[in-house]
């Protein structure tokens, strides 16, 4: 029997609210598999992955997959397979140090001058590569009881110059929400910048009103938008129009991508990125290598060759469309270039 899409497909098109699109997202394997033209019993599908870490994807972004192919790049990011199980030496829950680096509840401070804020646990799209699959929410995310403690931490430090909204995506605060925590982190005179980490411009852009730019906007800071995104293909007309709805802000947009196995471990791929990322008004900024939590070990990329896809990466580009590629690491006082 056919299983219906959880959503209309007329509302890639953007006409339904960001908050519809999300409360229809494909959580489950059948009905995302039944909708690309997939049979789950032909797929390295995993019940006890899934368990894990439950599948969540938003029609918007499953609507960029190939119908039809089970390797699709885009896919391979969001569906749990039986390699998640496999024990990989090195890989942990906590891959980058973040529980070292709390300093209140919901609040990361790593390097010089920056603090990162943990929003919420919450996602528009579980990604099976994600480097805080693991992380303790429910302790460490930024309650209403916790951010007075975490923004009396940012003003007593008078070096921190950035705040970093994160999560989670912390985009997926309410309007209201996110402008009152964007007012009292500006209310800081020597706080200059505020970071956005966000997935949802690329994988929920519907998410990208003006009333969100205005509320951006509203806080007299700087504005910087790092987006995240791994694979050409992610970009379509739908994240075109979300940037275009932000061009008329003085945000500055960036992209970070993870090197992936199966995914864009391909130079040629990477250029493709880069170009249609400038294209869309979008530079990119990072590409890291992978963050060795457990349960991603199948996305690795051994160092020799991601060297080895950098140079060739390298001769396809201009430099101010390469991206840095680094590797976190924890307890170092910034990310270190691989090459």
């Amino acid at each position: 029997m056919s299983i219906e899409p959880p959503f209309p497909t007329a509302h890639l098109q953007g006409s339904a609210s960001w908050q519809q699109q999300l409360k229809h997202a494909f959580t489950d394997m059948e009905s995302l598999c039944d909708y690309l033209g997939l049979v789950l019993a032909e797929l390295p599908v995993s019940i006890a992955a899934n368990r894990q870490f439950p599948l969540r994807v938003p029609l918007s972004f499953a609507g960029r997959m190939e119908k039809g192919n089970p390797n699709d790049p885009l896919l391979r990011q969001v569906l749990p397979i039986h390699d998640e199980l496999a024990a990989y030496p090195g890989f942990t829950d906590d891959p980058v140090g973040d529980l070292a680096a709390a300093r209140q509840t919901g609040l990361l401070h790593k390097y010089h001058g920056r603090v990162l804020l943990i929003n919420t646990g919450g996602c528009a799209i579980n990604c099976r590569y994600c480097f805080r699959r693991n992380f303790p929410y429910a302790e460490l995310q930024l309650g209403k009881q916790a951010e007075r403690a975490a923004l009396a931490y940012v003003a007593e430090n008078l070096s921190v110059s950035e705040v970093i909204f994160s999560g989670g995506d912390p985009l997926l605060l309410s309007d209201g929400r996110l402008s009152r925590l964007l007012s009292k982190v500006a209310a800081i005179a020597h706080v200059k910048r505020i970071r956005i980490h966000s997935r949802l411009p690329i994988v929920l852009p519907a998410r990208m009103t003006r009333r969100l730019a205005d509320a951006l906007q509203a806080s007299g800071k700087q504005i910087v938008i790092v987006m995240h995104c791994n694979h050409a293909n992610e970009l379509d007309e739908e994240v075109l129009a979300g940037c275009r709805r932000l061009r008329p802000y003085p945000f500055t947009l960036l992209n970070q991508a993870v090197l992936l196995k199966g995914v864009n471990d391909d130079a040629v791929a990477l250029s493709e990125l880069s170009e249609r990322l400038f294209a869309f008004g979008i530079m990119p900024y990072y590409l890291h290598m992978l963050d060795r939590a457990k349960g991603t070990g199948h996305f690795e990329v051994p160092e020799a060759t991601a060297v080895a896809i950098y140079r060739q990466l390298q001769g396809l580009l201009p430099g101010y469309l390469l991206p840095r590629l680094v590797r976190e690491q924890a307890g170092e006082r910034a990310k270190q270039p691989v090459f």
